[in-house]
Order: C-alpha cells, then sequence, then structure tokens
C-alpha cells in the first residue's frame, strides 16, 4: 500500500462530524502503512438531506509482477487458514438493517461487554501489517478477502478451475453477533455463509508445512487464526464445499 484520497460530499458541512470521519481515514492509512495524501471536501445543497453525507476513497498500492498472488499458485493439498474479522466487516448491512426493523431490536441491547450498535459498528480488521512479512517469505499462494458474498463466493476467485475448497464450518470460533442475526432473521446456514464473513475476514492459502508458522504470526500480534479446511481436486468450476 502507498497512499489513499479520500471524497467527502455532504449538503452542508459539520466540521465535527467531517473531523471525526477523517480521523478514521487516518488511523486505516496508519494500520496499512499508507499516506493519507489528499482528497476532496464537497458541499452541495439540495443533493443531500440534512446531516446525510457520502464517502469514498481510492487507493494506489505496488507489487512486483512476479511476486504477484494468483491462482496459478493454487494447488490440491494446500491447506486453508481463517483470520478472525472483527465483526460484520462492511457487507450485510442491508440484511442487519431489515432483521433490526423487523425485531424493533433496540441499538442499547447487551451483547457480551458491548451494545449491539457497538459490535455492528466495529471497523472492519486490516490485515495488512500481519500479512506483508508473510507475503514476503513466500509461504502463502493466495489470499480471499471475504467481503460481500462471503466464503461461498470469494473463495472461488482465488481456486483454478478443477478444483474446491473444503471448508469446515465448526473449525473457527463464530462471534455471538452472527449467532444472534441468524436466530432473529430466521436464516438458513447458507444464506449466512453466503451474506456474512461469519467470524472469518481473510482466508490465507498456503503449504501445509507452513500453516502452523502463519497461525502462529496472527495468534502472536494479538489475531485468532485457524486452520479451516484445504483445496481438494474437483471438476468444472472452483466452488466452496462445506461441512459441519
Amino acid at each position: 500500500p502507498l497512499f489513499f484520497l479520500d471524497y467527502f460530499a455532504t449538503g452542508k458541512l459539520s466540521v465535527d462530524h467531517a473531523a471525526c470521519v477523517i480521523e478514521g481515514i487516518a488511523e486505516g492509512c496508519r494500520q496499512s502503512g499508507m499516506a493519507l495524501i489528499g482528497g476532496e471536501t464537497a458541499e452541495m445543497p439540495g443533493m443531500y438531506a440534512n446531516g446525510d453525507y457520502d464517502l469514498a476513497g481510492f487507493c494506489v498500492g505496488i507489487a512486483e509482477k512476479d511476486q504477484l498472488l494468483s491462482s496459478d499458485n493454487v494447488k490440491p493439498g494446500h491447506c486453508l487458514i481463517g483470520l478472525a474479522s472483527s465483526g460484520v466487516h462492511s457487507n450485510g448491512f442491508s440484511l442487519v438493517n431489515r432483521i433490526l426493523e423487523t425485531t424493533q431490536t433496540p441499538l442499547d441491547t447487551p451483547m457480551g461487554s458491548e451494545t449491539l450498535a457497538e459490535v455492528l459498528l466495529k471497523p472492519t480488521h486490516i490485515y495488512v501489517s500481519i500479512l506483508l512479512p508473510l507475503i514476503n517469505t513466500g509461504s502463502i499462494h493466495a489470499l480471499a478477502h471475504i467481503t460481500g458474498g462471503g466464503l461461498t463466493e470469494n473463495l472461488p476467485r482465488v481456486l483454478p478451475p478443477d478444483t474446491c475448497a473444503q471448508v469446515k464450518v465448526s473449525s473457527w470460533r463464530r462471534p455471538e453477533l452472527f449467532t444472534w442475526l441468524q436466530q432473529q432473521g430466521n436464516i438458513e446456514e447458507q444464506e449466512m455463509l453466503r451474506v456474512f464473513n461469519c467470524g472469518i475476514g481473510m482466508v490465507v492459502i498456503a503449504d501445509e508445512s507452513a500453516a502452523a508458522t502463519i497461525i502462529g504470526a496472527c495468534v502472536g500480534q494479538g489475531l485468532d487464526a485457524w486452520r479451516i479446511g484445504n483445496i481438494a481436486e474437483s471438476t468444472g468450476p472452483a466452488h466452496v464445499q462445506f461441512s459441519a
């Protein structure tokens, strides 16, 4: 990661709100080792309701072409290592909002030692500081960032044809939030795995012999990680097979 630019548009600028947003962006850049080199703040009366704003960002990174991670490097027998998410990250909020509207659950409902609002609004975990040193060792063959589409749709994007990712869903600790969402929304398990990250924010594909080192590096920096499955031979397009 090299640098980041932000765009903040609103009807009438609230300096306090904008400052909070920019502070958050700056913290994300710090975690990623990027420079926040500028951006744009636009006031557009009539375009936005009072208190509303639009936020976008643009970032640039660099990598050596001969070191790019590719599905060509993924083979049957490689293992899958799941890195813990900090929450729902930035995906699935349409369904979250629908559940909240339907159940009329107050946002100050306790969830563990926090409130439901605090758990839902935890910032997306940024994995750069943990993953870059591991990538530089050559032990990682591919990475799948578990965003919209969950494990179901994101893992196949980094797999070659005629392979599948065999994922054991009981191999990691699912946060209480996802169990609550599933129960309150009466959501089937396959839909949960397609919409939400369910506790896995990033999947590392690596040699079996490197699994302990990768997991140890994550745990050493305070991030939970689990061996959640493996790559197997299959036929046709790449896909995911879930088991209990």
